[in-house]
């Protein structure tokens, strides 16, 4: 086995990315066949097979697996040095890459983001919403806002603020059905939860459910959806009452508060990012901007 070339490397990466040759030539802007050829190269020179070409596209072998892996950090790690060098002293520069829960992402951080693009024009900023949580080590993202402590040690953590959770009918619910005055109440009233498995970060999602009422029998609900953005719309289109994180509601002035002195679920939410992320300053301006947010909001 030669040693590995490392142009024939990144063609390879840019085609396992993109699971065929047409769209990798596009985005390298080098013909089809050059990209066949490079790959079947870089093949001869392992002697392994890296791909299984199908009609449909292509299919890494487990080898292909492995190489993979290997040249998406590589390419990680290059193109963090390169953002590194360019990233000037004053002016934080280059990709970075955010990951959130699809809840969370698409309702409190994007209605702040304006603000953060028109102040750092120079990074280039990509949120990835996700509720199964992307592998910072494996730097499938570069920083993530996590809805919970994060679990790996070595993280460097920041808390951004506690989030609670409200009971909600909209104006609609409540002139059809009346407001519930107690948890007894609830049994009478159409109910909305989360679908299952309700995820972990989440916390006592399903609060709802239990609350007031013996193990073996959860009260009876009208609708489950397996999105926190979908309750709420639906707690909005008043098809019933639901429990629901106040960083979803906080510009829904159709939705009303009830049952308001129950005690409540509450979690913590966290910016999370690597060491080796440590003196990033893109990383740095960005948890200040949401740091700032977060003082500003939590009310």
């Amino acid at each position: 086995m030669g040693m590995l070339d490392w142009d024939k490397l990144r063609i390879f990466h840019v085609a396992a990315e993109s699971g065929s040759f047409t769209h990798s030539a596009e985005k390298l802007g080098m013909s089809q066949s050059a990209v066949s050829r490079q790959i079947s190269a870089l093949e001869e020179d392992l002697g392994l097979k890296l791909f299984i070409r199908h009609a449909r596209g292509l299919v890494l072998t487990e080898v292909g697996e492995q190489l993979f892996r290997t040249a998406h950090r590589m390419a990680w790690e290059l193109q963090s040095v390169q953002a590194q060098m360019t990233e000037s002293q004053d002016v934080p520069t280059g990709p970075l890459l955010v990951t959130t829960t699809v809840g969370f992402g698409s309702t409190w951080l994007t209605k702040r983001i304006h603000e953060f693009v028109t102040l750092y024009p120079t990074i280039q900023l990509e949120i990835k919403l996700n509720d199964a949580e992307l592998d910072l080590a494996m730097r499938e993202a570069d920083v993530a806002i996590r809805l919970h402590r994060p679990n790996q040690s070595e993280m460097i953590q920041r808390k951004l603020f506690t989030v609670h959770f409200h009971i909600y009918a909209s104006e609609s619910y409540l002139a059809e059905n009346g407001a519930p005055k107690s948890i007894e109440d609830l049994d009478a009233h159409k109910i909305i939860t989360f679908g299952e498995p309700s995820p972990s970060y989440l916390g006592d999602v399903n609060f709802l459910e239990r609350i007031g009422r013996p193990d073996n029998s959860p009260r009876r609900t009208t609708l489950k959806v397996n999105a926190i953005y979908g309750m709420m719309q639906a707690c909005r289109q008043g098809i019933g009452i639901a429990m629901l994180p106040d960083y979803i509601t906080e510009e829904e002035p159709s939705l009303k508060r009830v049952l308001t002195d129950i005690d409540l679920p509450e979690f913590e939410t966290y910016f999370v990012y690597p060491p080796a992320l440590k003196s990033s300053k893109r990383v740095g301006v960005f948890r200040d901007f949401l740091v700032e947010k977060a003082r500003d909001w939590q009310y």
